[in-house]
């Protein structure tokens, strides 16, 4: 009968909570996977401790790009005279030759695509004036971001002990690129790229690429204190993931981590839009207005990660102002919404008004602000 009654309790408490496998433990010195919309983090290890990115510089490198041509400060059509400098860098190469002049969108391909030290370099002295100028832009765009571990020394990842940066910041930095650079990051999930009719040099080195029809990139590094490492990112139905691993014994064991990070993502966690921008979901209750309730919404798409099976104990809850007096202005905060998964909040929100209220004439505030102190006096909310 004991054992009856606890194969029963655990059955009951079995179908009343479901729980989620922990993320893979991987051997790494550092690694990070984020739901990039909801900037919700779902697995990491180390990912605030400084690591050498390697040539996921370049990320960084193509972003500083990337903003300056969509301020009009430089085109793709720009020539670029390649110095003696970049044309000598050792490491990875696009193989341009000094002296020639080559678009910016050649070498921004050779960046992300071939991750060409001779074009990185290259790139940094044509913006930069030289690349030092360039690394200054680096580093101000990286604070710009909230890259607080992070500091560049160079364009191109090529060592430097203190080239440095984080698993968290680089998954920052491409989360904000794809977002804000969408036609150029999607550089990063072309497979080839030839430059000059060099052959045997015109494949992306990102296998992710090849091993997952979801992957849209986006850069591996390597050097031999920095291990191997790489930004992987995929996108699945209406969810997108990035991940960042660093500090591999092996290029094949960075594929293999990142797709272990990835299938985890997408098999145990989901992202749901529960708020529409500009949609009216609740009314704040308005004094001394010609109208006596006020249209509440949010301002912008309300989405959240969690794993899948805590939707379903997801509730909303309002919290708006007491004593709303008119005249209220469309977008002006009225309060604020709370989704709470077990009991934890998981998102907030402004509640704004979705339209203007106009107050009533004078008698009309004077009664108003009479009865409002009425309530005061008797301590009526």
């Amino acid at each position: 009968m004991k054992k009856l009654f606890l194969l029963l309790l655990i059955s009951n408490y079995s179908f009343s909570q479901s729980f989620v496998p922990n993320a893979p433990d991987l051997d790494l010195k550092s690694y990070i996977l984020i739901e990039p919309t909801t900037n919700t983090i779902i697995a990491e290890s180390n990912s605030t401790g400084l690591i050498e990115p390697a040539s996921m510089t370049k990320v960084m490198t193509a972003y500083v790009l990337a903003d300056q041509i969509d301020n009009d400060l430089i085109s793709l059509d720009d020539k670029v005279l390649i110095s003696e400098k970049a044309w000598k860098m050792g490491g990875s190469k696009m193989f341009i030759e000094v002296g020639k002049k080559v678009s910016i969108e050649d070498l921004l391909k050779g960046i992300i695509i071939q991750s060409g030290n001779d074009a990185a370099v290259a790139i940094s002295e044509y913006v930069g004036g030289t690349e030092d100028g360039f690394v200054d832009l680096m580093n101000a765009y990286a604070v710009s971001l909230g890259m607080d571990n992070t500091d560049f020394r160079n364009s191109t990842g090529l060592p430097d002990e203190k080239h440095l940066t984080s698993s968290k910041d680089l998954a920052t930095l491409t989360s904000n690129f794809m977002t804000k650079f969408p036609d150029i990051f999607a550089l990063f999930k072309e497979k080839e790229f030839e430059y000059g009719g060099i052959s045997g040099n015109k494949f992306n080195r990102n296998k992710l690429l090849w091993r997952d029809e979801t992957a849209d990139g986006v850069k591996t590094g390597y050097t031999s204190s920095a291990g191997y490492c790489l930004i992987g990112s995929a996108i699945r139905g209406n969810m997108r993931l990035i991940t960042v691993v660093a500090g591999s014994d092996t290029a094949n064991k960075s594929f293999a981590d990142t797709q272990r990070l990835l299938e985890y993502g997408f098999r145990f966690y989901a992202t749901q839009k529960y708020f529409d921008a500009n949609k009216e979901y609740t009314k704040a209750k308005v004094w001394g207005g010609n109208a006596d309730q006020a249209a509440l919404g949010v301002e912008k798409d309300v989405l959240v990660t969690l794993p899948r099976t805590n939707f379903k104990n997801v509730i909303v809850n309002y919290n708006i102002k007491n004593n709303v007096q008119a005249p209220i202005k469309k977008g002006e905060k009225l309060g604020t919404l709370e989704i709470i998964s077990n009991d934890k909040i998981v998102a907030v929100s402004d509640l704004i008004a979705l339209e203007d209220v106009d107050s009533k004439g004078f008698f009309g505030r004077l009664w108003t602000k009479f009865v409002l102190w009425l309530m005061s006096l008797f301590g009526i909310a």
